[in-house]
């Protein structure tokens, strides 16, 4: 239990100094609004996945990754005299596009928001008094004799 909870500090701790050394010391003009949203470090330390997100195009993220490989080395050299380690992990650098999946949901939930409306209001622009807008408003299912097949009812109710 010790170990994880110490795995999980050292993430934290990174991703806390990658963020600072990004917005204060590091002036790389490929790398441009980047947020490290989090870092997972394997359990014998050696290696650090770290994911970013910027917002842009694709060659927007390629940039801002290229930017962050050329940084590697001093963000490393960084974070082992921060940490105190001997051998500090080597970062590899993740796109994070969780953010972007929950944009698209967000657009499809939109999507889906809007049709519902614009059903509704195609229900609403038929007239009151019309058979469409009176079938809208009956969820009940006919009664047997509405249908005219009595005789079906009966023999069902005969088994």
């Amino acid at each position: 239990m010790a170990k994880s909870y110490r795995k999980e500090r050292i993430n934290e701790r990174i991703r806390e100094l990658i963020g600072e050394l990004i917005l204060n010391r590091i002036k790389d003009p490929r790398i441009g609004l980047v947020s490290i949203t989090s870092v997972k470090v394997s359990p014998d330390l050696s290696t650090a996945k770290v994911y970013f997100t910027v917002m842009g195009d694709e060659d927007t993220r390629k940039e801002t990754r290229e930017g962050l490989k050329s940084a590697k080395n001093f963000l490393r050299k960084t974070i082992g005299r921060d940490l105190k380690i001997h051998q500090s992990p080597d970062l590899r650098f993740v796109y994070d596009d969780s953010l972007d999946r929950a944009m698209r949901i967000e657009d499809a939930f939109g999507r889906i928001q809007n049709q519902s409306d614009t059903d509704t209001e195609a229900v609403d622009d038929v007239g009151e008094d019309s058979d469409v807008a009176k079938d809208a408003g009956n969820t009940r299912p006919p009664a047997d004799d509405d249908h005219g097949d009595s005789d079906a009812a009966e023999d069902i109710e005969d088994e």
